[in-house]
């Protein structure tokens, strides 16, 4: 049990890891950049921060977007850009998206939660 996210976040963060490597057209990784902008705008950067490599396709403009940093609740917000960036990556690929998550029963009460909305 880490910190809120971690399961998912390390998830992403692999995924997004290998879509920059060679294997992947960089199209679709611009398509992808491209969608998550458009689909989550600045709230992207909430992301970035924890998927690193989301951080890397989307760029660095990314952190220099303007965003609120007050947020009543930032576990409910992450759960949601969480759910969206699967509904991004999925209209993206034009296939369908699994998920693999091994010992889940490690991981945090809030990768469950967002897991669980998916």
């Amino acid at each position: 049990q880490g910190k809120p996210f971690s399961a998912l976040a390390s998830a992403f963060d692999i995924y997004c890891g290998n879509l920059m490597k060679e294997s992947c057209p960089s199209s679709y990784v611009k398509v992808l950049a491209s969608n998550v902008m458009a689909s989550l705008g600045g709230k992207a950067y909430h992301l970035a921060k924890i998927i690193p490599n989301l951080g890397v396709i989307l760029g660095p403009d990314v952190f220099d977007i303007s965003h609120d940093q007050v947020c009543d609740h930032p576990q409910e917000r992450l759960e949601y850009l969480l759910c969206q960036f699967v509904e991004v990556i999925s209209s993206s690929s034009g296939a369908p998206v699994t998920l693999f998550l091994d010992d889940l029963q490690w991981a945090d009460s809030a990768s469950i939660a967002a897991v669980n909305q998916l």
